[in-house]
C-alpha cells in the first residue's frame, strides 16, 4: 500500500481539524511529488472546514486569501496554507473565477483542478483519494486535464502553458485530448498577463528538458507568447559551422547548458563562475539558459548571404542583445535579469584569439575589463555550450581556444591582477594631491593609467602610477 510520510507539523494540522470532526487532507502537487520522489516545495491543506472555522480552531493565523477560503495557520514560524474545499464560479477572463463557493464535499474541490497529477488527496487514515486517475497517469507519466480538457482550458488558458511545464519539468508526454485542446484554444492566452506566462517560460526553461519548448511552438502557442522563437526556426544557417536552423541550434544549447549544471567535472568551475558573478546558482542558471535560447535571436535582422552561397550575420550578437532586451522587458523580466543576459548575448561571440592583444593574459585582461569580471566565467559556459551546438567540424579547435582562455583567465584572477578601475593602487583623490584639477579630466587620466595597468599588471602600486600620473600631468602642462 502506497503511503506518504508526512512532517510532523502537517500531520499536527491534519489531526487538529479532524479531531474537531471536519475532513482534511494534503492536496495537490505535495501528493504528485512524494509519488514521484520529489521533496515537496510546500504542504498544502484542503478541509471541509469553513475559513471561519479553520480560525476557531488555530491560535495563529493570517486571512491570506480568505475570499477564497485560504487561512495560513502558523505553526511557531512556518506557515501552512489551509483552504477550505470549493467551487468556482464562471470564469470570467479567462483565469480567474468570478466567484466561489463552499462546499463539504472533497469530490468537488477536486474536480474544480487542472490536471489528474494534481488532483489526489491524503491522510495517514484514509489514504490516497484519486477520483480522477491522477495515480495511473503518474505510472503512465502524462499530462491529462481534469474532466474535459476543452472547459479547463476555457476557464484558465494559463493552464495550456502549465501542460507543457509539467511535461517539461516531469518529463511526461501531453495526453491526446489535452493537447488537442491546448492546440485549439491557445489564442486564449493573448489574454493572459506578460508576468504569468513568464513564470511558466522560467519553470520551463528551468526543467531538466528544456528541449520541450519546441513542443509549445509546434502547438502553436510560442506564436502568440514568444513569436521569436518561431521565426527563429525559420532561419536557415547556410555556413559549415553550423548544422541547424538558429531554433533548433539555440534549443541546443540550452541544453549544453543544463548539461554543464550538473558536470560533476565542471562543478569548481560552476560554483566558481556563481561566486564571481555576485548573483545567486538560480539567477545564474535562468540568465544562462535565456542567453543561450536568445543568443542568436540577431541572426533574424542580420543574415546575409556572399558570392558563395555562405550565409554570414555579422553585428547579430549586438543586434542579439538589442532584441533580447526587448522581449524580456515585454515579458515583465526585472532590470537585474535582462542587463546580464543582454551583456552575455553582446560579447557570446568575442573570439579570443583574434583580440588586439591576442589570446594572451594582456588580451585576456582587456576582454575583462570590457565585458566585466562578474561576466567572464558565466560567458565561458555560454561560449562552451554554444560551440557544442554547432557543427562538430570545427569543435575541436573552438573548445581548444576556449579551454586555453579559460586557463590564462583563471591565471590572471589567481595573481589577482588588476581589471577594473577600482582595483587600480590610485584613485582621483590621488590625482587631485598631484595637482590635477577635478572635472572630468580625472576619469580621462585615471582610464589611460588603467589601460596601462593591464598591459603591465606588475606596474600597480601606488608609488609607481603616482610617477606614472606625475609625468603624465607634466606632459599636458608643456603641450
Amino acid at each position: 500500500m502506497l503511503k506518504i510520510v508526512l512532517p510532523q507539523k502537517v500531520t499536527y494540522l491534519l489531526s487538529q481539524l479532524m479531531n474537531d470532526g471536519y475532513e482534511a487532507y494534503v492536496v495537490g502537487g505535495c501528493v504528485r511529488d512524494c509519488l514521484l520522489g520529489r521533496v515537496p516545495k510546500d504542504w498544502d491543506i484542503t478541509t471541509s472546514a469553513k475559513p471561519e472555522e479553520v480560525k476557531a480552531i488555530f491560535k495563529r493565523t493570517v486571512d491570506t486569501g480568505i475570499a477564497h477560503g485560504t487561512v495560513t495557520v502558523m505553526l511557531e514560524k512556518e506557515g501552512f496554507e489551509v483552504t477550505t474545499y470549493r467551487i468556482d464560479g464562471e470564469y470570467e477572463d479567462n483565469r480567474h473565477p468570478k466567484t466561489v463557493e463552499f462546499t463539504r464535499s472533497l469530490k468537488d474541490d477536486l474536480a474544480r483542478r487542472d490536471f489528474t497529477i494534481n488532483a489526489m488527496a491524503y491522510n495517514e487514515t484514509d489514504g490516497f483519494v484519486d477520483l480522477f486517475g491522477g495515480l495511473e497517469d503518474i505510472k503512465n507519466r502524462q499530462i491529462r486535464c481534469v474532466g474535459t480538457a476543452t472547459e479547463r482550458f476555457e476557464e484558465d488558458a494559463l493552464r495550456i502553458l502549465r501542460a507543457f511545464r509539467f511535461s517539461a519539468q516531469l518529463d511526461f508526454e501531453i495526453e491526446e485530448n489535452t493537447l488537442i485542446a491546448a492546440k485549439e484554444l491557445a489564442e486564449r492566452l493573448q489574454g493572459i498577463s506578460a508576468e504569468r506566462v513568464r513564470e511558466e517560460l522560467i519553470k520551463l526553461l528551468l526543467s531538466d528538458h528544456p528541449e520541450r519548448l519546441l513542443f509549445v511552438q509546434q502547438a502553436g502557442i510560442t506564436a502568440i507568447v514568444l513569436p521569436e522563437f518561431d521565426q527563429m526556426l525559420e532561419v536557415t544557417q547556410e555556413n559549415p559551422h553550423h548544422c541547424a536552423n538558429v531554433g533548433i541550434h539555440s534549443l541546443n544549447t540550452v541544453k549544453w547548458i543544463a548539461k554543464q549544471e550538473e558536470n560533476a567535472d565542471q562543478k569548481e568551475m560552476w560554483n566558481s563562475a556563481v561566486i564571481a558573478s555576485g548573483h545567486s546558482e538560480k539567477k545564474c542558471r535562468l540568465c544562462l539558459r535565456l542567453a543561450a535560447l536568445f543568443h542568436d535571436v540577431g541572426k533574424l535582422n542580420t543574415k546575409r548571404i556572399d558570392e558563395d552561397g555562405i550565409a554570414h550575420f555579422y553585428g547579430h550578437d549586438k543586434e542579439g542583445a538589442k532584441q533580447t532586451q526587448q522581449i524580456l522587458q515585454r515579458l515583465k523580466f526585472d532590470n537585474e535579469t535582462i542587463e546580464l543576459v543582454e551583456r552575455l548575448i553582446f560579447y557570446h561571440d568575442y573570439r579570443y584569439e583574434n583580440l588586439r592583444h591576442g589570446l594572451s593574459e594582456t588580451g585576456l585582461r582587456h576582454m575583462t575589463n570590457k565585458a566585466g569580471k562578474d561576466l567572464m566565467e558565466l560567458l565561458f559556459f555560454l561560449q562552451e555550450a554554444d560551440a557544442r551546438a554547432q557543427s562538430q567540424k570545427f569543435l575541436s579547435e573552438k573548445l581548444g581556444i576556449l579551454n586555453k582562455a579559460r586557463q590564462i583567465y583563471y591565471k590572471i584572477k589567481e595573481q589577482g591582477d588588476c581589471l577594473r578601475l577600482k582595483e587600480l593602487a590610485i584613485n582621483g583623490r590621488d590625482l587631485i594631491a598631484l595637482g590635477y584639477m577635478p572635472g572630468k579630466n580625472l576619469g580621462i587620466i585615471l582610464n589611460e593609467i588603467l589601460e596601462y595597468v593591464l598591459e603591465h599588471p606588475e606596474e600597480n602600486s601606488k608609488e609607481k602610477l603616482l610617477i606614472l600620473a606625475e609625468k603624465k600631468r607634466r606632459q599636458e602642462q608643456n603641450l
